[in-house]
């Protein structure tokens, strides 16, 4: 039922979308601690960049040697599920590129359509003289109607691994993750548009050798997991991004009336004016 019909590349949602998105969300904590030179941010470190790529591209995460300067922020993205069950607001199953594979995510009224067909229509009832009666009920509007790719579900886990000198620089990497969610442990966030919720894991892990007594450097461990329950948009570099496609509706359907029920009137003829017979 709809018409005038335009597409137009849409930014897609891929992995890379929630990973920048986890990035982005963990800078934006701004975690800092007291260190011998004063008040220091923590670097952000991704885990999945190489060792060679790291040390050229940002030498203040590591020293001379080699090692980690410390305190540091990690993270990683440790698992991903696609489980069946977790399909969001769309529990059907459209194959791409069939019917009912993409969705409406936005409806606005088209004021131009409108007026146009709302000025025609009292043409048409006013028989040209400008002069009609405007019946209640029938202000038709024409809307937009913008349709997106129907979105796949996935869930993933980010270790986020907090290393620290001391157990005070420790605290204070630690305790805004326990507060920034309040009294809840979910939190929204996102990128380039797409949103998604993720939820803080009760249990901080935590993984310290102050106990040993070794000659090994004294280093406090303590590991944050976040799930998050994200989505995928078109398949990426393999295939043609996600479209949005902008479709119109028509204003008004009419049908005309079938003149086969006994009763009806033909208004011109005086005799025999039954359309049965």
């Amino acid at each position: 039922m709809d018409y005038n019909e335009d597409s137009q590349a849409t930014p897609a949602c891929t992995l890379e979308t929630i990973d920048g998105a986890m990035y982005d969300f963990i800078e934006r904590l701004n975690l800092h601690t007291s260190t011998n030179k004063g008040l220091s941010k923590a670097r952000t470190l991704w885990l999945g960049t190489e060792r060679v790529y790291q040390i050229k591209s940002d030498k203040r995460i590591r020293d001379a040697t080699g090692a980690l300067i410390l305190p540091l922020v990690t993270i990683n993205r440790s698992s991903m599920v696609k489980d069946p069950a977790f399909k969001g607001a769309f529990q059907a199953h459209y194959p791409p590129g069939t019917e009912g594979s993409s969705t409406i995510t936005k409806r606005v009224p088209n004021q131009e359509k409108t007026s146009n067909y709302q000025t025609a229509q009292f043409l048409k009832d006013s028989k040209g003289t400008g002069y009609g009666k405007h019946e209640e009920g029938d202000s038709a509007i024409v809307y937009d109607n913008y349709n997106s790719t129907v979105p796949v579900y996935v869930t993933d886990n980010y270790d986020i691994t907090l290393r620290a000198e001391y157990q005070q620089q420790m605290n204070d990497l630690l305790q805004p993750f326990i507060t920034v969610t309040g009294g809840i442990n979910s939190f929204l966030f996102g990128k380039d548009g797409h949103k998604f919720e993720a939820f803080v894991q009760q249990e901080f892990a935590q993984n310290n050798n102050m106990t040993n007594l070794g000659e090994q450097e004294r280093v406090f461990e303590t590991k944050v997991t976040i799930k998050v329950l994200g989505y995928l948009v078109g398949e990426g570099l393999n295939n043609k991004k996600p479209t949005l496609s902008r479709r119109e509706n028509r204003a008004k359907i009419r049908f005309s009336k079938e003149r086969s029920i006994v009763g009806d009137k033909v208004p011109w003829k005086d005799k025999d004016n039954d359309y049965r017979d």
